[in-house]
């Protein structure tokens, strides 16, 4: 018998933001775009991105069904819930839905109002090829992606959002691979851990903030995102020529982290982004291209092994930054990361600036906090880079 398997941002398991907002115009890059609202009714369209993925050649995912509900609590046999419809499941490829690529689930009519939950159900893996759910390791075979298990009646997805009548909300669901998919030591089995953020798009126009980084940066593992309060908002992957595009972030300033193997962190302050333009950081000419950095491996383990680890940086006066966050392993909780030693460089946002004015951090260089968390509960471990760090170990209730 098909069970459904449904995915749901909970505390621990997925970072959640929502925020309400009207959507409306032309149609462009992504399909968002239109109405088909009503004087008595709002509508509600969902598509999917993706942040980057780590290690691997392909991530899919088959969506078999979405439902919004106005009541928070509102069990899985209560009447009011309203089903977005989808022409049939989609099989999507996470790792083509970068650099700001949108793939569109559904759309529906329903009453204005106020909507506290949602839930995202997959389908099932089976015997069929393809399957459902699979993930495709660089340089190996594609193989089955378990999704949670105890999921079957659904797990609550919290969300705050209004849905004005006569109005459109686009609601676009940044699926992280990198952090969702899990290994299971050297059992050759993935778990699916579903790190799912959900962004109201105002219009197509904006909340989009896109550069470039020199071409040498390309392809090599290169991530790029806009942080707020040392947490990352959109990441995504340069393109084979150094572009790179952060869609849909939601209006607000951030700080712009580009991280890259053998090279120090670059920092970008106070960027702006908004409802309708596009914030450009540099130009064709002018091109973020941190210094070479040694880089220093950190190792270590988390129990439960279901936790999550992430290297913070402070910089000097502030922000913090978030400059890796590892796989853990799901079957003995191990981790591994790459840090640069060198100073990261920092400059303020400039529009238009002839050059971006980088400068060393020195009094930073190579001090981290590595972060480890589990069901709400947090221990840090401060590290120095510029020597060989012990293995780290944090234990969690």
């Amino acid at each position: 018998m098909k069970i459904l398997k449904t995915i749901a941002a909970g505390a621990a398991a997925c970072a959640l933001v929502l925020l309400a907002a009207c959507g409306g115009g032309g149609g462009g890059d992504g399909g968002i775009g239109g109405s088909g609202a009503t004087a008595s009714n709002g509508t509600m369209r969902v598509s999917m991105t993706d942040a980057p993925t780590c290690g691997y050649d392909a991530v899919n995912v088959t969506v078999n069904s979405l439902r919004v509900h106005q009541s928070s609590d509102a069990p899985d046999s209560a009447s009011g819930w309203v089903d977005i419809p989808l022409a049939h499941p989609q099989r999507v490829d996470l790792l083509t839905l970068t650099n700001g690529v949108l793939f569109p689930l559904g759309e529906t009519p329903l009453p204005a109002g106020k909507y506290q939950q949602m839930r995202l159900v997959l389908a099932d893996n089976t015997s069929a090829f393809p399957l459902a759910n699979s993930v495709k390791p660089t340089g190996g075979a594609e193989v089955p992606l378990d999704t949670p298990s105890a999921q079957q009646s659904g797990l609550k997805l919290n969300m705050n959002v209004d849905v004005p009548a006569g109005q459109v909300v686009d609601a676009v669901l940044d699926f992280d691979a990198c952090k969702s998919v899990v290994k299971r030591g050297n059992s050759g089995k993935y778990n699916l851990k579903p790190v799912i953020t959900v962004i109201a798009v105002v219009n197509n126009g904006g909340q989009r903030v896109e550069g470039w980084v020199d071409p040498a940066l390309a392809g090599t593992g290169t991530l790029v995102s806009v942080q707020a309060q040392g947490l990352p908002v959109k990441t995504s992957i340069p393109d084979g020529t150094g572009r790179f595009a952060l869609f849909p972030v939601p209006v607000g300033s951030y700080t712009l982290v580009v991280t890259a193997p053998n090279r120090a962190t670059a920092v970008v302050t106070g960027v702006p982004v908004t409802a309708d333009g596009v914030t450009s950081i540099g130009s064709t000419s002018v091109r973020v291209n941190p210094p070479v950095s040694t880089m220093r491996n950190v190792v270590g383990t988390v129990s439960p092994a279901t936790g999550t680890v992430r290297a913070t940086q402070a910089l000097s006066g502030g922000p913090t930054v978030e400059v890796a966050s590892p796989p853990v392993d799901a079957a003995d909780g191990s981790f591994a990361m790459s840090l640069p030693i060198a100073a990261p460089i920092r400059a303020p946002f400039v529009a238009n600036a002839p050059s971006f004015g980088f400068a060393a951090d020195a009094a930073v260089a190579g001090l981290y906090t590595v972060q480890a968390s589990s069901n709400g509960n947090s221990k840090n471990a401060n590290i120095d880079t510029n020597a060989a760090v012990p293995p780290l170990s944090f234990t969690l209730p």
